[in-house]
């Protein structure tokens, strides 16, 4: 059987931008997609802490270093900046497979600057 599971985190990082004319996505700093282990266009689930909204969408990368997280198009209704937010990434495994799970669960300030990361 497969079963969904947490591949990479970026958590409570901080919206620095929304644009609703963007055709859609999240804009992630690059070093922190890295350092999560999100890919570019891959599907991410982005759950806001401040409101309680929750979306799913694909995430670009933006300038490296720049601490830079834009909510793209639609979403930018339901998440402004300065909203913390968890972005998450899923990986589907057999059910075999889970003792080999070992997210990448990035912390960080409140200027998206990288404080820890964790492996599972």
């Amino acid at each position: 059987m497969m079963r969904s599971y947490l591949r990479g985190k970026i958590h409570r990082a901080t919206v620095t931008e929304a644009d609703l004319d963007y055709e859609g996505s999240i804009g992630i700093d690059e070093a922190l997609m890295d350092a999560s282990g999100i890919s570019k266009w891959e599907q991410v689930s982005i759950y806001d802490v401040t409101n309680g909204e929750r979306i799913v969408t694909y995430a670009i990368p933006l300038q490296a270093g720049s601490g830079s997280i834009c909510i793209n198009g639609a979403a930018a209704h339901l998440i402004k900046p300065n909203d913390l937010v968890i972005i998450l990434a899923y990986q589907f495994l057999n059910s075999d497979e889970q003792e080999n799970v070992s997210p990448n669960i990035v912390r960080v300030n409140q200027k998206n600057e990288i404080i820890e990361i964790v492996n599972g």
